[in-house]
């Protein structure tokens, strides 16, 4: 892709703003995305932290539900952020029964597996395929990957848990890069989406 790509996030929920400006920062045109119309405006997504089960109601509600689903099944490159994690997944433990999510990643996640809002904590994370050094991990009610099947790559592991990982166009965090002015993890989805 020689032209700048342009990047939308799902901006029903959560931290929408953040995720643009990290985006700009990346090199990227960044776009909220709210109707699924606007969806063929980008070349990628992103699917911010947030609530995932108020996020599942809202993208039923807003029509995106299959919208989403059909592009992510036609290889949009999407990256998700702790909710949006949960919204990726294949699987999900400790949801709601009624708990939609999109799929993408042959993963099983564990909501809120860090803990409470009170148990939120920041961490030095190692991720694979961003140099530099560590990356501050901002945690929030932060989900983690219980597993993967044999096409994901496992991109970090804070305490042993699974928090960052990647099936092909598809990049999924259990936390925050949007919320440190660090903005290495949405340089690396650009360039996975120029790369398509």
């Amino acid at each position: 892709m020689s032209r700048t790509p342009t990047v939308g996030v799902l901006a029903l929920q959560g931290d929408v703003r953040e995720h643009l400006i990290a985006l700009a920062a990346a090199d990227a045109v960044a776009r909220p995305v709210r109707r699924p119309e606007e969806l063929d405006e980008v070349d990628a997504l992103v699917i911010p932290g947030g609530e995932s089960t108020t996020m599942s109601k809202l993208v039923g509600v807003f029509g995106l539900l299959e919208p989403l689903r059909e592009r992510v099944r036609a290889g949009l490159p999407m990256y998700g952020t702790c909710a949006g994690m949960i919204m990726l997944a294949d699987k999900v433990l400790d949801g709601r029964d009624d708990q939609e999510t999109l799929g993408g990643v042959d993963m099983t996640v564990r909501r809120n597996a860090f803990g409470r809002q009170n148990d939120s904590f920041e961490a030095a994370v190692e991720v694979k395929g961003v140099e530099g050094g560590p990356v501050d991990g901002v945690f929030i009610r932060a989900p983690w990957v219980e597993s993967v099947g044999a096409s994901v790559d496992v991109l970090a592991v804070h305490d042993g848990h699974t928090v960052a990982v990647r099936q092909g166009n598809v990049l999924a965090t259990s936390f925050h890069p949007e919320l440190t002015g660090d903005h290495r993890l949405h340089a690396l989805f650009v360039d996975l989406v120029r790369e398509r």
